[in-house]
């Protein structure tokens, strides 16, 4: 299965300092040219420490930064018009319909428009909940994870919190 990773699973991960976490997914996985601009070249343009982890991420091979035609795609057509979707969400998720993969991403105007698609999304903390499982991170870890994150202001729901740290500890059983 292909992973297509939009831009705030990559900077939270990245500020929590966990990227590691990719590595327990299933290759190939992937980030849109649109987003390695936005996340990357802009990032480190402004000397932010999580895009410098992002670029090391890439380099080291873990994600592969790919080009994504949204010119000729009826998909990115319509996403386009999409007013809560940015350049970069719309080429996140018409990569992931081109490659039939899975669009990790947590904002709710992609993951609905993605569900309109058909497209199937993933989101950061699926990513730390997957890691943990597959024991890449100890529920003590994955716990840290998450509260790093959200430290760095990554938003999650208080009772989708509480399902998280309900789901982590369920694994330490």
């Amino acid at each position: 299965m292909t992973w297509v990773f939009d831009a705030t699973p990559l900077i939270y991960l990245a500020k929590a300092e966990r990227l590691d976490v990719i590595e327990t997914l299933d290759e190939p996985r992937v980030v849109p040219e649109a987003v390695y601009r936005e996340v990357v070249t802009t990032g480190v343009e402004r000397g932010y420490d999580d895009a410098r982890r992002i670029e090391r991420t890439v380099e080291d091979g873990l994600v592969d930064v790919v080009a994504v035609e949204t010119d000729n795609s009826p998909v990115a057509t319509r996403l386009a018009r999409h007013p809560g979707l940015s350049d970069a969400d719309v080429a996140v998720l018409a990569c992931a319909k081109a490659r039939d993969a899975i669009a990790v991403m947590d904002e709710s105007a992609g993951r609905s428009a993605a569900e309109v698609e058909d497209i199937e999304t993933r989101g950061t903390a699926y990513l730390v909940l997957a890691a943990a499982k597959d024991g890449a991170l100890s529920t003590e870890e994955g716990r840290d994870a998450v509260d790093a994150m959200i430290n760095h202001g990554w938003y999650v729901a208080p009772d989708v919190y509480a399902k998280i740290v309900g789901k982590l500890e369920s694994l330490g059983d």
